[in-house]
């Protein structure tokens, strides 16, 4: 088995790539946010695998299916691709506690704060996580990173619909960014010195 040498930028999906809008289950919907083609194209070039991973409780609600969540993954592909950008992979939780569809109804370690995402991922593509970085806009992603053993960077724009609207908790995060480029650049910056933070 190969061992696990590649390194990932980890992505949560709304806020920090594409808008924020409560319970996105209609490609129409789908608006990436400015300079995010360009950030993950630096990123892209530095050589690390880009894994989408969010929270889908939509689907346990019964807005919207696992087919339709890939419909508009698909759609965020081709958008991205007209910029010369491609996403290694999507990882999602469909899961939620009390949800109204039994089959999902369950705690589980996917769901953020949990780091199962970035493991499965981790697994499936021999990603090595403490040289692979977490980038999301919540609390819940921070966390998720720093279980998984990966450094982290906060995007604080504090996008409408976002756990940390109207305040800016740091505890979690390794470093802070008001978007994905200037996470970007942190992560290059952070790259070239050997990974300075931890």
């Amino acid at each position: 088995m190969s061992s696990h040498t590649d390194r990932a930028i980890f992505l949560d999906r709304d806020g920090t790539i594409i808008e924020d809008v409560p319970f996105l289950t209609q490609i129409e919907q789908i608006r990436v946010l400015p300079g995010v083609p360009e950030a993950l194209r630096l990123l892209k070039e530095a050589g690390f695998v880009l894994v989408v991973v969010t929270n889908q409780s939509a689907i346990a609600r019964g807005r919207m299916t696992e087919t339709g969540l890939a419909c508009i993954h698909d759609e965020l592909s081709c958008r991205l691709a007209q910029w010369g950008v491609a996403i290694d992979a999507f990882y999602y939780c469909p899961h939620l506690p009390g949800a109204a569809l039994e089959r999902y109804d369950r705690e589980c370690e996917c769901r953020r704060p949990g780091a199962g995402l970035l493991e499965r991922a981790a697994s499936d593509r021999y990603l090595d996580l403490r040289r692979s970085y977490m980038i999301g806009d919540s609390m819940r992603d921070m966390e998720a990173g720093r279980r998984a053993g990966c450094p982290t960077i906060l995007i604080a724009h504090a996008p409408s619909g976002s756990d940390n609207r109207g305040r800016v908790d740091t505890a979690l995060a390794d470093a802070v960014a008001p978007d994905l480029m200037s996470a970007a650049r942190l992560v290059l910056q952070d790259d070239r010195a050997k990974g300075t933070w931890r």
